[in-house]
């Protein structure tokens, strides 16, 4: 069951992904995420951004396939919050899902292959995505949880299940797109 807190952080997911902000996600604004996160790797890099999309269209596929009214193709705001408690965040569909954008999005963003994402990678990642570079420059020091100056792989998946699993309003997860405060 969704606590108030994850309510909240999916709340904040869906106004992110109302990219036309007419308080409905449709198959344009999955796809216009999609050219978000995929204009983030390099041209040729195809392997990531075939992730990213492959993530956001399983993503769309859960929303549909899980939607009240069939015959929409649209969700709206309480419809996706239902979903995302129900169906999104179970592990099977999670990892299909949000864990193939994370993967690609990643691999598209380690420019020098370390595994890891340096504070400029990260900073700026966030900043192409429509998140200001003061919060991701706090969002970097609060998820570097080892503060050796990089987030590891391991460092990024534990925020993102933090933020989309957790209920502690503590968890350093929760900074994934930004401070809580700023979630309405």
């Amino acid at each position: 069951m969704t606590t108030d807190l994850q309510a909240k952080k999916f709340n904040y997911v869906f106004k992110w992904f109302d990219q036309n902000g007419d308080g409905w996600i449709t198959q344009d604004d999955i796809e216009k995420m999609v050219k978000l996160f995929t204009a983030l790797a390099d041209e040729k890099d195809q392997k990531n951004k075939s992730a990213m999309n492959k993530g956001f269209m399983n993503w769309w596929n859960l929303l549909l396939e899980a939607r009240e009214n069939k015959a929409s193709e649209k969700i709206g705001k309480q419809e996706f919050i239902r979903i995302m408690d129900a169906v999104v965040i179970a592990p099977k569909n999670f990892e299909i899902a949000v864990g193939n954008i994370v993967d690609g999005l990643l691999g598209a963003l380690d420019r020098d292959g370390n595994g890891s994402l340096s504070k400029e990678e990260y900073v700026g990642m966030y900043d192409a995505l429509g998140i200001p570079p003061t919060t991701s420059t706090e969002a970097f020091r609060r998820l570097d949880r080892d503060s050796d100056g990089e987030i590891s792989r391991a460092e990024f998946h534990q925020a993102l299940f933090e933020y989309y699993l957790s209920a502690d309003p503590n968890a350093p997860g929760n900074w994934l797109l930004g401070p809580m405060d700023v979630l309405k």
